[in-house]
Order: C-alpha cells, then structure tokens, then sequence
C-alpha cells in the first residue's frame, strides 16, 4: 500500500467518527430535553481544546512517536463514545444530563488532540517522503471530509439523527482507526541530548510564537475566527427541525433529511480543500484568511434569511460558501503554522493553533451561541416567534464574522510574495 493510499485511509477514518454525530447531536439533544443545554455539550470540544491538543502533541514530539499516541487516543475516546450511545439506548428520553454529559466528555477530550494530531502525522511522513505538503496533502485531507460525508450520510439513512445510535456509529469507526494507525509508517520522536530549559523540555516552545508579532496577531484572530465553527454544527439541525411544526415545511427534504442539507456544506469543501495550493501560493494567509471570513458572513446571514421552501436555494448557498468558510481558515491556517514553526515543535504548535480555534474560540462561540438562541428562540412557546428568534440570532452571528474581517483587515500585517 502506498504511504499516500495510507494516509488516505487514516484521514477518511479521522473526520467520519467526527461526522456521525457533529452535526447530528442537537437533534437528539433537543429530542430528550436538552435543548437549551445543546451549547454544553459542543463547548466541551473547545474546553478540552484548551490544553488537550498541546499535552497530547507535547507527549507526540518528546516520547510516544505520533502514529502510536494517534491510535491509543482513539481507543480510548472509542469506548467512552461507545459508553455513551449505550446508556442512551438503554436510557430513552429518561437519560440523565450528568451521565451522557460525562460520558460524551470523557471520548472528546481524547479524540479532539487526535484532529492536530493527524496532521501532524501526515505532514511528518509526507515529508519523509521528500513531498511538499502544501502540494500533497490538500488531496489528502479531501477524503477526511468524503469520510465525514458518509458519516452523515449513514446517520441520516439509517435513521439515527434523533437517538444516540449516532454515538455508537462513531465508536465503531473510532475502535477501527486504533488499530489502523499502529499500522502507519513511524514518526519519529525528539531525542536530542543538549542540555534544555524546563519549557523546552515540557514541549511548550510553541508559546514562544507569541513573541512574533504576525505570529501572535494570527493565533489571536484564529481565536476570534474560531468562534463561528461549531455554531452551525451544533445548531443548524435543530433550527431545520423548528421548521418541521409549520405545516407547509413539514414534508419538505431540509426538515426530514436535514443531515443530507447540511452534508452539502462537507461537499463544497472537497471542492475547496483543492484550491488551497492555488490561493495560498497566489494570494497568501492574509487574503485566504479575509476570503474565510467573508464566507461566514453570508453563511450565517443565509441561514436568517432562506427556509426549507421557496426560500431552499438560499440554504444550498449557505452549504456552498461554508466549504470556503471553513476550508480557508482551517486548513491553509494549519498550513500556514507548519511552514513558520521549527520541525521540533511541529506537533506542539498545531496543538497550539487547535488550542486558538477548536478550544477557546470554540468555546466561547458555542456558549455564546447558546445563550443567544436560549434568548430568542428557546424562550418562545409559539411557533412564529421561535422561527423570527432563530433569524435574529442568524444576523447576530453574520455581523459577529463581519466584524472580525474588518479588524483582521486593519491589524494583520502580511506581504505576501507570489509564487510564480
């Protein structure tokens, strides 16, 4: 098998245990009363975010070489997954938050480092093989988004967007991938034998970014940006699903297959993820990063604005421009980081970059988000007020991305120099 067709592999494995419940779960949620508790439950991954990644990178690039630390983490977030989707078959709508809740937080804090840490593992063994990364691994990472597509698609065929059937799907295909990475090719760890400073030794060079001024002011919008990218993974179901008590839209595909709406989103971004060589080389992060932004702007904005009816096309575009919004940030921002960081802290500055967006950004987006939709959603008993409510928090969160394009904009010095 080719080192190519192995990572391949690895990455369709990596984002379809992610898609069998990221943008599912707040159906199930909602179904079992925990509607205004939704934003809880995906704020886990960005707190977990916050010194998972980088502990587990730190472990990668000083004793366990990657590929390995890779498949223990998934074996572990596999059984708590599996724990997870268990007691919520058992359970019904009787389960009880603190126990789903712990259940479902135990498996993300172990699978949210192996996000980083799959990159981490593709860009060491690409390299290895004298590939270019910014070439090489767009085509690749494009099967982690397939993976994530037929994921969701399952989830919706089968049935399981409203019970933890979701859970147990995930950690089927979590069990998989932990075996399969002690498979790939090795990665291997620092053993320098020079005397080190306490931070060195701990792995935590990569704070010292911060001293970099471009550095800093990109992990500090990656923060910022951050905190648009669960909101519609968390919320974008259960919104679809509010249409389902108007008559009219009841039957309609969106309400009744939400998951294969919102699967169109992962479609763009196969699309997108192959631009990325292009517009990184031609037009370089600063213009990339503008590009993302914009993108989540008219992502929200779309959403306030189109319904499941005559109003659908404007929801397919919402999917479209996401595979920008998404592609442009998180991947060429990965890249971004992996070209300007030293090769000994590699694992440890994409756990930090994690850290920014899938941790503290996160985060905060998605209580934030909570709280908005609890205010003008979830506090509506009629049906009319709670789709207005579901609109107004849509135009919060687009003017929230608008916002954060124009200080990124003014702030964020970058001459790029074209590749010709």
């Amino acid at each position: 098998m080719s080192t190519k067709l192995k990572l391949i592999i690895m990455n369709f494995l990596e984002f379809a245990i992610w898609g069998a419940y990221l943008t599912s779960q707040g159906r199930y949620l909602g179904g079992i009363g925990f509607g205004e508790k939704i934003g809880i439950f995906y704020s886990v991954q960005g707190i977990v975010s916050i010194f998972m990644p980088a502990i587990i990178g730190i472990i990668a690039d000083k004793w366990i070489p990657a590929q390995k630390m890779l498949g223990i983490c998934h074996f572990i977030a596999a059984c708590f997954m599996i724990g997870a989707g268990y007691y919520g078959i058992t359970a019904g709508d009787q389960a009880q938050f603190s126990t789903l809740f712990t259940l479902y937080a135990g498996s993300i804090a172990f699978f949210m480092p192996t996000i980083a840490l799959s990159n981490s593992v593709a860009y060491t063994i690409l390299e290895k093989e004298g590939l270019d990364t910014v070439k090489a691994f767009p085509p690749i990472r494009i099967w982690g988004t397939i993976g994530f597509i037929c994921s969701m698609w399952f989830v919706d065929l089968m049935g399981f967007q409203a019970n933890s059937y979701q859970y147990v799907t995930s950690g089927v295909l979590g069990i998989i991938l932990g075996v399969y990475a002690f498979t790939l090719p090795k990665c291997p760890v620092d053993k320098k034998k020079e005397s080190k400073s306490l931070a060195e030794a701990m792995g935590l060079t990569s704070f010292k970014l911060f001293k970099q001024r471009k550095m800093a002011i990109f992990f500090i919008f990656s923060m910022l940006l951050g905190i648009a990218l669960q909101i519609t993974n968390g919320f974008a179901n259960p919104f679809l699903g509010d249409f389902g008590n108007i008559p009219e839209y009841a039957d309609t595909f969106g309400v009744k297959h939400s998951n294969m709406l919102i699967s169109l989103s992962q479609i763009s971004e196969t699309f997108c993820i192959l631009l990325i060589p292009f517009v990184l080389r031609k037009y370089g992060i600063k213009r990339v990063m503008l590009i993302a932004m914009i993108a989540w702007f008219l992502r929200f904005g779309l959403f306030g604005l189109g319904n499941p009816g005559p109003g659908l096309w404007m929801f397919i575009l919402s999917m479209i421009v996401y595979g920008i919004a998404f592609d442009f940030f998180n991947i060429s921002g990965s890249l971004f980081v992996d070209k300007n960081t030293d090769p000994a802290i590699r694992s440890s500055a994409q756990g930090l970059f994690m850290l920014m967006t899938n941790g503290l950004g996160a985060a905060i987006g998605t209580l934030g988000a909570q709280a908005i939709v609890n205010h003008f959603v979830n506090s509506q008993s009629e049906i009319g007020a709670k789709m207005a409510g579901w609109s107004t928090s849509w135009y919060i969160f687009a003017i929230y991305a608008l916002v954060v394009a124009i200080m990124f904009a003014l702030l964020f010095k970058y001459k790029h120099q074209p590749v010709k």
